[in-house]
C-alpha cells in the first residue's frame, strides 16, 4: 500500500456549508489542500467525497493518516 504525503502535521480549519459537496485529498499532493485537485491520478489514492450535513467549522486532516477520512482524529501526534 502506498503511503500518503504528509501535507502538514496539524489540522486545518475549514468553513463547510450545509448541502455542499467536498472532495478531501487523501494522497497529500494536492495544491488545494485539504481538498483534491486531481494530483492522485496514477496512484492508488482516491479522494473522499462527502456532503456537509450542517454549516460549521471542521478541522480537516492534513497528515492524511486519520482513521476518519477528511476529519482530524489526532493521528498527526503520532507521526
Amino acid at each position: 500500500m502506498d503511503k500518503p504525503t504528509i501535507a502538514d502535521k496539524q489540522p486545518i480549519p475549514v468553513e463547510l456549508k450545509a448541502g455542499e459537496t467536498y472532495a478531501w485529498c487523501s494522497c497529500g499532493n494536492s495544491s488545494k489542500q485539504p481538498f483534491c485537485d486531481g494530483s492522485h491520478k496514477g496512484t492508488s489514492f482516491t479522494p473522499t467525497v462527502f456532503t456537509a450535513e450542517e454549516s460549521k467549522t471542521a478541522y480537516m486532516c492534513m497528515c492524511k493518516y486519520t482513521k476518519n477520512p477528511g476529519m482530524c482524529d489526532g493521528a498527526h501526534k503520532k507521526l
